[in-house]
């Protein structure tokens, strides 16, 4: 996928490194070491004090970056920050997911347009380790998802690496793929269908709503597959780009997970599909282009 050099969407939060007052020390483990004076500071607490001070610049010890003072090589708790002083590998993953977030909404601006109806871009958070949602903690154990109070899509980027290592799903365009399905997610929660299925579910027994659920999930690999088919039209995917999604969707599959995991499947448990289902919705949203071909509620699937 040609992406780089191309317009970044403005609705990335980076919150990588930033735990949101979780627990996770942001400066890494180096917050300080806090010596303890006693309330209101007694002289002998202070005689104490600068022994020790004294004792760990004889040893060679930086007092100061100890203390949380200013050294210039002390960790800043922005990520930002410290992510524009250390250009690297996170700097490229922010701009891929922000090239492709920008993708989607050119994508889903001119659809909605077309049919007389205003866009409401979604915004992504990326995270590591875990981050506070309207949905309740992201972690690296859930997965990329979509919370519909917050209309945001959570991303924690060793997803992708999970992907490639774990699920044999790599490549650009397959990243694009999840990316794209989770913005589909939006996409229903701006149309109705996901708020008619949460109230619906609330009535329904655990094997219906799996089914149902299943449904939900396959109609967002088919919107997936649209934004691909506008992207394709301007001329920015490369040879095996829908190859590599189209693995994904086959590598994400209910059956294929729970044949890694477990051995054996359990169709009643299925909650996203197959992987011929998957690759199937997903081919169908690039080959039509249209909403309309996205119907998985009518009918088999």
């Amino acid at each position: 996928m040609e992406w780089k050099g191309r317009r970044q969407s403005d609705n990335v939060e980076d919150h990588r490194g930033d735990s949101g007052g979780l627990g996770r020390d942001p400066f890494g483990g180096r917050r300080g070491i806090n010596i303890p004076i006693g309330r209101g500071g007694s002289i002998g607490s202070i005689v104490f004090f600068i022994v020790v001070i004294l004792i760990l610049q004889f040893m060679g010890v930086d007092v100061g970056q100890l203390l949380g003072g200013g050294s210039s090589q002390t960790p800043s708790s922005s990520y930002s920050d410290s992510q524009n002083a250390q250009p690297g590998a996170n700097d490229e993953m922010k701009a891929f997911v922000g090239t492709v977030l920008a993708e989607t909404e050119d994508a889903w601006n001119g659809i909605f347009a077309a049919a007389g109806r205003q866009y409401a871009e979604p915004r992504l958070v990326l995270y590591s380790g875990t981050f506070p949602s309207a949905c309740g903690t992201a972690s690296s154990a859930t997965g990329p998802f979509y919370c519909p109070p917050d209309q945001k899509v959570y991303l924690d980027t060793d997803f992708f690496r999970e992907m490639s290592q774990k699920f044999g799903a790599s490549g650009d365009f397959a990243q694009a793929y999840v990316i794209a399905h989770e913005v589909g997610h939006h996409v229903q929660n701006l149309i109705g269908v996901l708020p008619k299925f949460n109230r619906a579910r609330e009535s329904m027994s655990e094997t219906e709503a799996n089914a149902m659920s299943v449904r939900v999930e396959l109609q967002a690999d088919c919107f997936a597959g649209i934004w691909a088919k506008f992207t394709d039209q301007r001329g920015l995917l490369e040879a095996g780009d829908i190859d590599e999604a189209l693995n994904a969707a086959h590598q994400i599959g209910d059956d294929a997970l729970q044949k890694k995991s477990q051995g054996y499947v359990v169709p009643d448990s299925f909650t996203h599909g197959t992987s011929a289902q998957r690759a199937k919705w997903f081919r169908r949203g690039f080959d039509s282009g249209k909403m309309s071909a996205c119907d998985t509620f009518s009918g088999g699937i």
